[in-house]
């Protein structure tokens, strides 16, 4: 299976308040993102995180990415220079991009960190995922109910949870268009 999920944020006490995620501090949020990541991930599976894994440097991201199951490819957020230290073991993700797509059931994804207003496909419905907003499921909604094929697959979105390639694709099927 194939997972998206975005805006992490690993050890940053502030993301908490500044989104008002449900938790006291960041080791009790860190237990929760891995566990339900672990949850719904396995071994096998391919998980493409679309940015903001951690602020906090390369010993703490290595920590966390090492504790998850599955196949990690990154797409680059704003808060990912950790990626281009020394220390990092590039060899915990498949690959470290800017900019991806992917087709899956004759559908194209196209993979950014930050929001756009059109993308490569958009007027052949394709399906923009992205993060950085820390938008909460409702965001996802207003854009299935305008047409728009622009999803968040942040954690503040989808429950603390990476969301899966096939939940998105029925999210967007005509029989869920409300």
């Amino acid at each position: 299976m194939i997972y998206f999920t975005a805006d992490l944020h690993f050890y940053h006490d502030k993301i908490i308040t500044h989104v008002n995620r449900p938790f006291h501090d960041a080791q009790q949020m860190n237990q929760a993102l891995i566990l339900n990541w672990n949850q719904r991930v396995s071994p096998e599976d391919e998980v493409y995180i679309l940015g903001d894994v951690t602020m906090k440097g390369s010993i703490l991201a290595m920590e966390a990415l090492s504790q998850l199951k599955g196949r990690k490819y990154l797409i680059r957020g704003n808060h990912d220079g950790f990626v281009d230290r020394p220390s990092f073991d590039q060899s915990l993700f498949s690959w470290v991009k800017d900019y991806a797509e992917l087709v899956y059931c004759n559908t194209r994804f196209v993979l950014f960190h930050y929001p756009m207003l059109e993308w490569n496909g958009y007027f052949d419905q394709s399906i923009h995922l992205h993060g950085h907003q820390h938008n909460y499921a409702d965001y996802n909604y207003h854009n299935l109910q305008q047409g728009i094929r622009r999803y968040d697959v942040g954690v503040d979105a989808n429950g603390m949870s990476p969301v899966s390639v096939e939940e998105i694709l029925s999210f967007f099927s005509k029989d869920s268009i409300i």
